[in-house]
């Protein structure tokens, strides 16, 4: 059994949530928060609560920072630097990958190894089987300290790069976003033409349910960069995207977001990708080289 002691600092929604699992658990933990008044039902608990960062800084090696952002972290961070040395830093706040690399130089500098953090569920889901968090770092300090991170949630290691973490939790929170949009705009179609969102439902859900085998399918067309019009040809997705477009149109709904769909296709288009596979896209949507 490992040390089960750490240093929490934030007490948002997403900290409490973490500080109770962990005093679930048998850990003794030490909070910080700007707001003192939030660690009260804790310290009720057995959590100890550090009068200063540096006081929390200095009660453990291992340090879960659960903050708004980046710019928080260093709000909170930099004016108890001199406390950093010797600390591992697990960073769960959210924030851009090109931020989480500088985030573990400056730790670094400081003599604090740094672990970045996504974690996949909400605050009720913290403790809950099936969560997880995507990890980035060195990896010898996430096997290290795998034990306590577990706690929290499933912990997936996806590589030394400090940004790959943010970087894979951005990416999911790009498709849930995105969809969660698609399904909206279709809804708001349905409500158009006198469908309640319950009647839609089913069909949405079915639509959802086919998305594996197109993903499937659409990853290996992009690494491979091979977009054969096979199965599908963008030509033909563009004339579907515009009668979309005008469907939605036609109803008084707003087309802000497929506008934007329908703009990239066009772009695909005028590229040259007509026969190619709709997956051609992505040559639209990549960073280009130079």
């Amino acid at each position: 059994m490992g040390n089960k002691s750490l240093t929490l600092i934030g007490l948002g929604p997403m900290g409490l949530a973490m500080v109770n699992t962990y005093l679930d658990n048998g850990y003794q933990v030490t909070v910080w928060n700007r707001t003192a008044a939030k660690a009260e039902p804790l310290v009720a608990r057995g959590a100890v609560l550090a009068p200063t960062v540096e006081e929390a800084l200095a009660a453990n090696e291992l340090v879960v920072l659960s903050l708004t952002d980046y710019d928080a972290v260093y709000a909170v961070l930099e004016p108890a630097a001199g406390s950093l040395s010797g600390k591992v830093i697990a960073n769960l706040t959210s924030d851009t990958p090109e931020k989480a690399r500088e985030a573990a130089a400056w730790a670094a500098k400081h003599g604090a190894k740094h672990l970045t953090g996504g974690v996949q569920v909400p605050p009720p889901l913290i403790g809950k089987p099936g969560s997880s968090t995507y990890y980035s770092g060195p990896k010898d300090v996430f096997d290290a300290h795998e034990e306590a991170l577990k706690v929290l949630t499933e912990a997936d290691h996806r590589g030394e790069d400090a940004g790959l973490a943010a970087m894979y939790y951005q990416a999911q929170m790009t498709i849930f976003w995105t969809s969660m949009l698609s399904f909206y705009q279709a809804l708001a179609l349905g409500q158009a033409n006198g469908v309640a969102a319950q009647d839609l439902l089913p069909y949405a859900k079915m639509q959802f349910a086919m998305m594996p085998h197109f993903l499937d399918l659409y990853a290996q067309h992009v690494d491979t960069a091979s977009y054969p019009g096979d199965v599908d040809r963008l030509a033909m997705g563009a004339a579907s995207i515009d009668h979309v477009t005008h469907t939605h149109a036609d109803a008084g709904v707003n087309t802000t977001l497929l506008d934007a769909v329908s703009a990239i296709f066009h772009a695909g288009m005028d590229k040259g990708f007509a026969e190619n596979s709709f997956s051609s896209l992505i040559e639209i949507l990549k960073k280009q080289a130079g």
